[in-house]
This record gives structure tokens, C-alpha cells and sequence, in this order.
């Protein structure tokens, strides 16, 4: 089992996305099916709140009734706060399993908090990669590096809502009758990319930190790294975000390139999780490769095989990339700029500055 203590020699700072909350006894006191009079621990609200307001999510794995739950969480002026609600009788690892399906992230982004040590055994152990927290002590843990995002940008406090949408998204899917491009085509979507300013780069940082399933490279940037490049004449950092008819998905792309005489180099190309099934993957490497063209020089791009961003190399070959040489799991990719696809109709694509 994977214990936040665990991870004490190298922790990383801010992986944690979600906290995921038992009920009884450690959200708030007592036991709902026994007395409906429970009481909130005044700690724990602080915790949701101030967590949230930093752009970590919640939700909640609780054995218990599901209606009685959902109408005192209500009651309670906390519901708003937890994402995909997991109250059931179900293995809580099996619900911990589910919301990470409902969110797309990855387990590793999750934690745990319970009362009871053989809950948290069992997700631990079915569960390794998702660190487990003692409700007693939410204080001094959750107050741990990989709670603690480096930057608080305006896109964090907006993340529930963004989330949120996306549930509705979702839902709207389910009841939509058509193909996937009518579906995607009545969303509205709107892809703007421009170069990166001063403002957009600690939410750079984050992407690159925060993005795993979807980034080319896996590597890391620092806001200093990033401001330095963006500088540079010789590189081309640019950022993209997508909108729709429910609201804006946020800054959600991210590409570094390295212009050289002949052969323009992408460094770093990812995108977020959250806009996986919208079908615009490709939309800002395939401008990068119009760009290229229009310069008269070669398109190679960096691919480091991490085992979780297998998407990120889909999207490579969709695209037309083809390897050109290897090390390892270190690969550079090579575009064929003949093959170049215009963006989905079902999507607009605006140029910034």
C-alpha cells in the first residue's frame, strides 16, 4: 500500500488532482444511518474549500445510502464540491476506480481519506499507485507537497466548473442521437492558438506538470524555463484553448519548438486529458506542420515512450509521423508534410498573435 510517508524522499509537488472522501467519521462526525443529526468537522470543510480554491477536485467513496447521503450533503452546503459521487455498497477501490474513469485521470492523481484502516488497506491494495490519508490526520497530510500545487492560476479555481461541465457534456452525449461528428459538431467548439504571453505561463507549467496520458515527452517545464524559451527567436511556444456551447475547457495545449535552418524540432507537444474525446487532438500539430511547410523546412518531433502516453503517439502517426530513428525509448519522429489535414469541420480554429 502506497502511504503519502511513502513518498516523503521525492514528493511531487502538487500531483495530487482529486481527494476522494469517506463520510461517516471522517467528513463529518457520527454515522448517518444511525443519526441524522451529524455534524460537519469544521477542518475538514476548510480542507475541501481551500483545496478547491487551488484546482484540486473532490468526490466522495462512502458505503452508505445513497439519497440519505446525497440530501445531507445538500443540507450540508458541501454537495457542490464532489465530483461523481461514489455512495454504494460497493469495494471502495471499486468506486475510487470509477470516479477515475469519470474524470480521465490517472490513478496515481488520486487520494484516499478514511477513518478506517481496513478501508484504506483495501484500496491501498487493490489501489497501489492512489496514496491513503488517516482522517485524523487531514492536517498535517494534506498540507504535504503533493497537495500543494506550485502555482494558483485563474484556471484553478475554475476547474470544479470546468469539470462540471464536462459531466453535462457527457450526459448530453448519452442522450444524443447521431454520429460522433453531429454530436461534435453541436458542442460549438472553437480552437484558438496563439503565442504564449508572460500571463499564460504558469498555467504552461502546470500543463506540463499535470499532463501525463497526453504529453510527447513527459518532461517538465519551470515557469523560468518556459519564459526563456518564449523569448527566444529560435523557438515557437505556443499555447491553444477550446471552448463550446457549455463553457471554455481552459488552456489545454501546449507545443515548444525548435526552429533550426532546415528542420523545425517539436520539444513538446501535449495536450489535456479533458479534451481526449473531442476529437482535436491533431488540430495544433497539424498547424505547427503548416507552419513548417510554409517555411520550406522539416517537421521532427522528440516521443519518449513513458508506458502512459501511448495517445500522444496515436495522435503523432494520425498526423502522419513516421519514426527516424531510435534509442531506447527515446524516438524522433519525422513528418510527412504532404499529408497535412485540415481541422475538423466539426470545430472553428482561430490564429492568435
Amino acid at each position: 500500500m502506497t502511504t503519502v510517508s511513502d513518498t516523503i524522499q521525492k514528493p511531487k509537488q502538487g500531483r495530487i488532482k482529486c481527494v476522494v472522501w469517506d463520510l461517516d467519521n471522517t467528513v463529518w462526525d457520527g454515522v448517518l444511518l444511525e443519526d441524522a443529526d451529524v455534524r460537519l468537522r469544521p477542518n475538514v470543510v476548510k480542507h475541501i474549500q481551500e483545496l478547491d480554491r487551488k484546482g484540486v477536485l473532490h468526490s466522495v467513496a462512502s458505503k452508505n445510502d445513497s439519497e440519505l447521503a446525497l440530501a445531507k450533503l445538500e443540507e450540508l452546503g458541501l454537495a457542490e464540491y464532489f465530483l461523481a459521487p461514489q455512495i454504494n455498497w460497493n469495494a471502495k477501490s471499486e468506486s475510487v476506480r470509477r470516479i477515475a474513469t469519470a474524470l480521465n485521470l490517472g490513478l496515481d492523481a488520486f487520494a484516499f481519506v478514511d477513518d478506517q484502516e481496513f478501508e484504506r488497506a483495501e484500496v491501498g491494495h487493490a489501489l497501489p499507485e492512489v496514496l491513503q490519508v488517516d482522517a485524523l490526520e487531514v492536517d498535517t497530510e494534506l498540507g504535504r507537497p503533493e497537495f500543494q500545487p506550485r502555482f494558483v492560476t485563474d484556471e484553478s479555481a475554475q476547474r470544479r466548473g470546468m469539470y462540471q461541465a464536462q459531466i453535462a457534456r457527457d450526459g448530453l452525449r448519452e442522450d444524443f442521437v447521431g454520429t460522433d461528428d453531429d454530436f461534435l459538431a453541436s458542442l460549438d467548439m472553437t480552437f484558438t492558438i496563439e503565442s504564449a504571453r508572460r500571463e499564460d505561463l504558469q498555467r504552461a507549467e502546470e500543463l506540463t506538470v499535470r499532463t501525463n496520458q497526453l504529453n510527447s515527452t513527459g518532461r517538465t517545464y519551470s515557469y523560468d524555463e518556459l519564459d526563456e524559451l518564449r523569448e527566444s527567436d529560435d523557438h515557437l511556444l505556443l499555447v491553444a484553448t477550446l471552448t463550446d456551447k457549455f463553457g471554455s475547457y481552459g488552456k489545454i495545449g501546449l507545443a515548444l519548438v525548435e526552429k533550426g535552418e532546415q528542420v523545425w524540432h517539436v520539444r513538446m507537444m501535449l495536450m489535456s486529458c479533458r479534451v481526449m474525446s473531442r476529437g482535436v487532438g491533431m488540430v495544433l500539430l497539424n498547424h505547427l506542420m503548416r507552419l513548417a511547410k510554409a517555411a520550406g523546412v522539416r517537421v521532427q518531433a522528440d516521443f519518449v515512450e513513458t508506458g502512459r502516453n501511448r495517445m500522444m503517439q496515436i495522435t503523432y502517426a494520425f498526423a502522419g509521423f513516421r519514426e527516424a530513428s531510435r534509442d531506447g525509448d527515446r524516438v524522433v519522429l519525422e513528418a510527412d508534410l504532404a499529408a497535412l489535414q485540415p481541422p475538423p469541420a466539426y470545430v472553428r480554429l482561430e490564429i492568435g498573435g
